[in-house]
């Protein structure tokens, strides 16, 4: 069976009409959800940025169904503190939390002031930070003086069982590299070969645990609705990898991406308004090797696209797996 999830994108929409919709996905036979933790959204069209880990208390005690965060410890977040939120909402919601551990990006890094490394010395940091989080979770006293420092760093309340740290990567380098620490990966939908790549390099590299794909979408009655939801709202995803993690402001992302076409875009986002043509390519992923997959319909209303999927793609698409 493959467990199918909902993407909450704390960018496009306010925190408690994003509450309601999780419940609803979880209502209309979503498995499981996931959310993002930004500090700013992706544009200023979106408007949107909540603070991840407070909703997440919010979100776990009205609903019953798994929750993870995807996130960056070492610069916005000391490690320490990522190892106190995790800890906390484990204990209170037992095998329900996951998080998802990336290197982050200059749009929500930046606002420390410090500046935002190169890829290779934010790798670095973020081993660093995922050794730190694992022993503090283990309840031991932690002092580093690394990339991160810490001073006589300990989490009082713990859990019974720590839960698991996900790695969160985009290319196959990075899947690679953090096989060795991972308790599973998630990755974004791209070209079928390039993920296949990104799957099996970590699957080579000795990583074990679940593999999750986040898919950009959008959902309309038609086809036209469908596109103009993309282009109005994930025009960033036409930039390349390294240049999305690179730039730190909203208004930036609108610059650069001022002349992106529709087109454009729906080579980057799944468009369509017909349910069994989102089936037919998301079915592709499971062949690929994806054992959960988080559908994130780009739009800022959820409500039709929860209905209409869970009734028209969830059923088929929880059934097939391996």
């Amino acid at each position: 069976m493959t467990i199918v999830g909902f993407h909450a994108s704390h960018e496009q929409i306010a925190p408690a009409r994003l509450l309601h919709a999780v419940q609803r996905a979880e209502e209309a036979g979503f498995d499981a959800a996931m959310c993002s933790d930004h500090l700013e959204p992706w544009s200023v069209r979106q408007g949107e940025s909540g603070y991840a880990w407070s909703w997440l208390g919010s979100v776990l005690q009205a609903t019953l169904i798994p929750l993870g965060v995807v996130t960056a410890p070492g610069q916005r977040y000391h490690p320490a503190i990522t190892a106190q939120a995790i800890a906390t909402l484990e204990s209170m919601y037992p095998g329900r939390f996951w998080t998802a551990l990336g290197s982050g990006e200059a749009l929500n890094e930046h606002v420390t002031g410090d500046p935002f490394p190169p890829k290779e010395d934010r790798d670095a940091r973020l081993r660093e930070s995922v050794d730190a989080i694992r022993r503090l979770l283990a309840g031991e006293e932690v002092t580093t003086d690394g990339r991160i420092r810490i001073d006589r760093g300990r989490v009082w309340s713990l859990p019974q069982v720590p839960p698991p740290l996900h790695l969160a990567a985009v290319s196959a380098e990075t899947a690679r590299a953090g096989a060795e620490w991972a308790d599973g990966l998630i990755t974004v939908d791209q070209p079928r070969d390039a993920l296949r790549e990104v799957i099996d390099s970590y699957r080579d590299a000795g990583g074990h645990g679940p593999v999750a794909v986040q898919v950009h979408l959008s959902w309309a009655p038609t086809d036209e609705e469908a596109l103009a939801i993309a282009h109005d709202q994930w025009r960033t995803g036409v930039l390349p990898g390294p240049t999305i993690w690179e730039i730190d402001r909203p208004e930036t992302f609108d610059a650069a991406t001022a002349d992106a076409t529709p087109d454009d875009v729906a080579r980057t986002v799944q468009v369509s308004s017909d349910p069994a043509r989102h089936l037919a390519k998301l079915l592709e992923l499971v062949e690929v090797g994806a054992d959960r997959i988080f559908l994130h319909h780009v739009g800022t209303t959820q409500d039709g696209f929860i209905d209409v999927f869970g009734d028209q793609v969830l059923p088929a698409l929880q059934a097939a797996g391996r």
